[in-house]
C-alpha cells in the first residue's frame, strides 16, 4: 500500500509542498469555521428589548399543504424584511382564516431582531427563537466549513493519486469543487421538512465531490467508478429521503442502480484492455438498438410520471402544486434516461455519454425549479466531462475495432 502511493504521489515537490500548505489552510478554515458557526449558534440572547407590534401578511405562496392530519405546517407572516414563522398542526392550519397577523418585535442584547406572535415572551422561547435566528445566519460560515472538508478530500485524492490523472482532470476535478464551495456560501439552503439547510447542503456537496469523481473514473474506462457510484447512491437515497421528493429515481436507484453498479463492475473486469488492464474495452451501439432505447424511454415517463402524480406525498420542499407534478414527470424521464445509461455503461457502449448529457439536462431543469443552484456546478461538471469521455471513448473505439468481437456483454 505505501509502495502504490508512493509510485502515485504528485512527483513534483513544489507543487506537492504547495498542496500540503492549502491542505492545512482548509482543515484550519474548517476548524474556525465550525468555531464561528458554533459560538454564534450557543450564544446567550441575553435580556430582551420590546421594540413595537406591527402588522404582518401571510406569504400563501410558500404553502400548499395537503399532508396528513399529523402534518406540521410552517405558516409565514412578512412585513417588508421582517418575518415571523408559526408552525402549526395540519388540522390547526386547515382552520386557519387570517390573512393578517399581530407580530410582536423584539431585540436581544446584541441587536439582533425576534419576531412572535405574543407579546409574553419566555427567556426559554426567546433564546430558541434566538438560536434558529443564529443558525440561519450562520449558513454561510458552515457551508463553508463542510465544503472546506470536501475540498480538503478532494485535493487529498489528486494528490496521493496525481499519477494516475492528466493536468486537465485534475484542474477540472478541483475546479468543480471549488466552484461548488462558492455557491454553497453564496446561495444556502434553507430547511425543509424539518431538516436543517446545513444538512441539506453537505448532502449536496457530498453528492457533487462523489459523482464527479465517479463521472471522471468513468471517461478514464475505469471499473472503479463503479464502487464510487455506489456511494453515490447511497447518498442520493438519503437526499430524496430528506427532502421527500424525486421518488422516481429514489425507487430506480434501489432497484436498478445499486444492482447494475456491482454487476457492471464484475463486467468490465472481464474486458480489460490487454495492453492497459487499468483500461475497460469499450465499443457503441447499432442504430435500431437506439429506436428502442427512445421508445422505452417514452413509455416509462409516461406511465411511471403518472403513477407518481398520483401519490399523496407531503413535502414541504415546493409550495406549488403544478411545480411539483412537473418535477415528478421530468424525474420520470430522467429515470428512464438513467436506466438506459446504466445499462449502456454496463454493455461499456459509447452512447451512454449521449444519455448522460440528456439526464443532466434533465436534472439542471429539476435544480433550477428546486432552486438547487450548488447542484448546477455539478451540472456543468457532467456536460464538460461527458464532452471529454465521449471524446476519449471515441478515440478508444476508433483505434480498437478490430480487437473487440460483438458480444451481448
Amino acid at each position: 500500500m505505501i509502495q502504490f502511493f508512493q509510485k502515485n504521489i504528485e512527483p513534483n515537490k513544489k507543487l506537492k509542498t504547495f498542496e500540503i500548505i492549502v491542505l492545512i489552510l482548509l482543515i484550519i478554515g474548517s476548524i474556525v469555521s465550525y468555531g464561528v458557526g458554533l459560538s454564534k449558534v450557543h450564544s446567550n440572547v441575553g435580556n430582551l428589548q420590546f421594540v413595537q407590534s406591527l402588522q404582518m401578511t401571510r406569504d400563501t405562496e410558500l404553502e400548499d399543504y395537503d399532508g396528513e392530519e399529523n402534518a406540521m405546517c410552517d405558516v409565514t407572516y412578512r412585513n417588508g424584511d421582517k418575518e415571523l414563522v408559526i408552525t402549526l398542526p395540519y388540522e390547526e392550519y386547515e382552520q386557519l382564516d387570517s390573512e393578517t397577523i399581530t407580530a410582536y418585535e423584539f431585540e436581544s442584547a446584541n441587536g439582533t431582531k425576534l419576531y412572535f406572535d405574543h407579546e409574553d415572551v419566555s427567556q426559554q422561547e426567546a433564546q430558541y427563537s434566538y438560536e434558529q435566528t443564529m443558525a440561519n445566519q450562520s449558513m454561510p460560515i458552515f457551508n463553508f466549513a463542510n465544503a472546506s472538508i470536501i475540498l480538503v478530500l478532494s485535493l487529498l485524492i489528486m494528490m496521493l493519486f496525481s499519477r494516475q490523472f492528466t493536468t486537465y482532470e485534475k484542474s477540472w476535478f478541483m475546479s468543480i469543487m471549488v466552484l461548488a464551495t462558492i455557491f454553497s456560501v453564496l446561495f444556502p439552503e434553507e430547511s425543509a421538512n424539518g431538516i436543517n439547510g446545513i444538512l441539506i447542503m453537505l448532502l449536496y456537496l457530498l453528492d457533487t465531490f462523489l459523482n464527479i469523481l465517479c463521472e471522471l473514473l468513468i471517461s478514464k474506462q475505469s471499473r472503479y467508478n463503479f464502487l464510487v457510484s455506489v456511494l453515490v447512491e447511497i447518498t442520493e437515497i438519503v437526499m430524496s429521503l430528506v427532502l421527500m421528493y424525486r421518488f422516481a429515481t429514489l425507487a430506480t436507484t434501489l432497484l436498478f442502480w445499486l444492482p447494475i453498479d456491482i454487476i457492471s463492475y464484475i463486467n468490465w473486469s472481464r474486458h480489460k484492455d490487454e495492453k492497459e488492464s487499468e483500461l475497460t474495452v469499450v465499443r457503441r451501439l447499432k442504430g435500431w438498438q437506439e429506436v428502442l432505447v427512445i421508445a422505452g424511454i417514452i413509455v416509462w415517463t409516461v406511465v411511471i410520471g403518472y403513477f407518481i402524480s398520483g401519490l399523496d406525498i407531503t413535502t414541504d420542499f415546493y409550495h406549488n402544486q403544478t411545480l411539483e407534478t412537473a418535477v415528478v414527470y421530468i424525474d420520470a424521464c430522467a429515470s428512464a434516461v438513467g436506466i438506459a445509461n446504466g445499462l449502456f455503461i454496463f454493455f461499456r457502449f459509447r452512447e451512454q455519454w449521449i444519455a448522460w448529457y440528456i439526464c443532466a439536462a434533465l436534472e439542471a431543469v429539476i435544480n433550477i425549479i428546486s432552486g438547487q443552484y450548488v447542484l448546477l456546478i455539478l451540472k456543468l461538471g457532467y456536460f464538460t466531462n461527458t464532452t471529454y469521455g465521449y471524446i476519449k471513448w471515441s478515440k478508444y473505439i476508433k483505434s480498437h475495432q478490430e480487437q473487440e468481437k460483438l458480444s451481448i456483454f
